[in-house]
């Protein structure tokens, strides 16, 4: 489970996580290392993955252009029912329970794009994306696109090392069914500079456990994200977890 947002409070510890090495030729180093992650708290760093460090900036740099357009901008481009888009500060509550707001943090959902008129296209989570004009941001959409197919290879390479983990066949999540069509969502987000302050149930992201097979958290070098490895635990215990680059 995790929250996200500078806290008045802290966390009660910073945690030391084990770390996926995707370029290691020691694969059964990988899959232990992989395996006692999951099974102790459900996370875990993941370096050279292949992703530029040069890319990864410019990812960043273009995610900043978006949301410092004017508001009346950005809702031009409000997220659809396919979950495609912008969703303002506010606009999301992770954590009902505790919190007496929305999150202070807007966001950018873009999914696996799929044109109109595609049969596919009206599943559920499937469909053409939705995109800022052109001639307002140059090369935006050639930027997300390209990220959102990398990050997928990452997602696919962590996958083989969970399979094996799992005494699976290395390629299962290769399938069709499975990661060969990912309902695989890129989100961009960008916190607002309010202080997360638990007492007043106020969260830059508040408590929660992501959906889906896996999520992959590009970070900046700002600390904010907290972990609870025991979400059953009372009380729970929050820890800090250190941004790493790359």
């Amino acid at each position: 489970m995790e929250n996200y947002g500078r806290s008045k409070n802290g966390a009660e510890a910073q945690t030391v996580l084990n770390c996926i090495d995707l370029s290691s030729p020691d694969i059964q180093q990988s899959v232990s290392l992989l395996k006692q992650a999951c099974l102790d708290c459900g996370f875990f760093y993941v370096v050279n993955h292949g992703i530029s460090q040069e890319f990864m900036e410019e990812v960043f740099s273009q995610s900043k252009r978006f949301f410092k357009m004017p508001l009346n901008e950005k809702m031009k481009v409000l997220r659809n029912e396919k979950h495609r888009g912008y969703t303002p500060v506010l606009d999301e509550l992770l954590d009902p329970d505790t919190q007496v707001r929305g999150d202070y943090k807007e966001g950018y959902y873009i999914g696996v794009e799929v044109p109109e008129g595609d049969p596919e296209s009206e599943k559920p989570f499937y469909g053409p994306n939705v995109w800022p004009a052109p001639d307002c941001l140059p090369g935006w959409r050639e930027t997300m696109e390209r990220f959102q197919r990398e990050a997928l290879e990452v997602a696919k390479a962590v996958a083989r090392i969970i399979a094996l983990a799992l005494d699976l066949d290395a390629d299962f999540f290769d399938k069709p069914e499975m990661l060969g069509q990912a309902i695989a969502t890129l989100r961009l987000l960008h916190y607002e500079g309010q202080i997360s302050d638990p007492s007043k149930g106020m969260y830059g992201a508040g408590a929660h456990s992501d959906y889906g097979l896996i999520t992959l958290l590009a970070t900046d070098e700002v600390a904010g994200l907290q972990i609870c490895k025991d979400r059953d635990a009372k009380p729970q215990l929050w820890e800090d977890v250190a941004p790493m680059k790359g």
